[in-house]
């Protein structure tokens, strides 16, 4: 199933959850006025449904929205066992300081809505990439997989090895038309089913045309 709305496109509906494909720009709950996923979801829907995870408003990609409260519980646990495996990608126009790795260390909150990583590690974010040079100078593709669900986590990992996203600006990436980064993959289980989905960015021509998605299976 496949149909576009408002902010959104729905990728796959079951009897107790949805998931859909979120416009950059769009928040998960409302604010100002303006209605959020959450809302826009309920509305196509015409009933309540249940966020089990977040996108950052700047982050397009795949969420996850449950139609009950016995789905969302379930699923919400899912999420904080680790059982669910997402992988997200990003655009950094920097040079970083490591091409694949690890990023671990705990998280604090910094100024004005922004986050910073720490050295401790009694609670870390944890996040695994690699990366591929694109077709276009100075550019990298970064395959992303946080093991962990923190605030801003990949953006504040990719800053940590001196590769800001593209269009990142509150982590220093250079200005551009939106932040490149994209839930791409969701993998999990429910009630005795196995789940793979994903949605390749919209991302424009002159990038899109670029992305070889089918060598990369973290």
């Amino acid at each position: 199933m496949s149909e576009r709305c408002t902010g959104f496109t729905v990728v796959l509906e079951q009897p107790d959850f949805f998931v859909v494909n979120k416009e950059a720009g769009i928040d998960m709950h409302d604010d100002a006025g303006v209605p959020g996923l959450v809302s826009r979801v309920s509305a196509f829907w015409g009933q309540n449904v249940y966020p089990v995870h977040r996108l950052d408003k700047v982050t397009s990609g795949l969420v996850l929205l449950a139609k009950n409260k016995d789905a969302t519980s379930v699923l919400s646990q899912a999420f904080a066992d680790r059982c669910v495996k997402k992988t997200y990608l990003a655009i950094s126009d920097r040079s970083p300081k490591k091409k694949q790795g690890w990023v671990k260390g705990d998280m604090a909150k910094g100024r004005n809505g922004s986050w910073k990583l720490l050295h401790s590690s009694d609670n870390p974010a944890i996040t695994y990439f690699q990366s591929v040079s694109l077709a276009i100078p100075h550019h990298r593709l970064y395959i992303v997989s946080p093991h962990t669900g923190k605030t801003h986590q990949i953006r504040v990992a990719l800053k940590s090895i001196s590769a800001p996203i593209l269009g990142d600006e509150r982590y220093g990436g250079t200005v551009a038309d939106r932040t490149y980064l994209h839930a791409w993959r969701l993998q999990f289980s429910y009630a005795g089913a196995e789940y793979s989905v994903e949605v390749a960015p919209e991302w424009g021509e002159k990038i899109d045309d670029k992305l070889d998605l089918q060598n990369f299976i973290p």
